[in-house]
């Protein structure tokens, strides 16, 4: 089954977005905060640890939301600065770019936040971040040994994810 279009995941994956596998890191948060998955692919520098690295990009991306939903020029209801938004409430952000990195986030209706971070250059990646989800779905939600709310140990996820993101490009 597949969420976002589509009745199965496909056997072919969205065509790669960019040359050179431009993937760093790769975050999945549950509604709550909780991150479920951190992978790094091409990461030199370590600056926090990783609770500390979980903590400030789930901050990030409750700043951003919080910001793209205040300054939204089509609502008449813009909401208090700060205020949690329900998963497709108000405006929302798909990218950023800086000039070392570019963060690509997508947020499933049932509040699975999915955050990529790559290289700058690297083009549109919201078909590639429904098909993690769409992954996640199949390999982890599925998967009557997973506990929902738990840190991802699904070796058939780990290895399809890794294959994916390392052919991006």
């Amino acid at each position: 089954m597949q969420f976002f279009g589509g009745s199965e995941i496909s056997p072919s994956p969205p065509v790669p977005t960019s040359s050179g596998n431009n993937a760093h890191m790769l975050y999945i948060f549950n509604r709550n905060g909780v991150c479920l998955l951190y992978r790094e692919w091409n990461r030199p520098l370590k600056t926090l640890s990783p609770q500390q690295d979980h903590k400030l990009m789930f901050g990030l991306l409750f700043s951003l939301k919080s910001l793209t939903t205040k300054m939204d020029p089509t609502s008449v209801d813009k909401g208090n600065l700060g205020v949690p938004q329900l998963p497709g409430q108000g405006c929302s952000f798909h990218s950023f770019r800086t000039n070392t990195y570019k963060l690509s986030f997508m947020e499933s209706p049932s509040g699975i936040k999915i955050i990529l971070v790559t290289h700058p250059r690297t083009g549109d990646l919201r078909e590639s971040l429904k098909y993690i989800y769409n992954l996640y779905v199949e390999y982890v939600v599925k998967n009557p040994l997973y506990s929902p709310g738990t840190a991802i140990r699904c070796d058939l996820f780990n290895t399809t994810l890794d294959q994916y993101v390392r052919g991006l490009g």
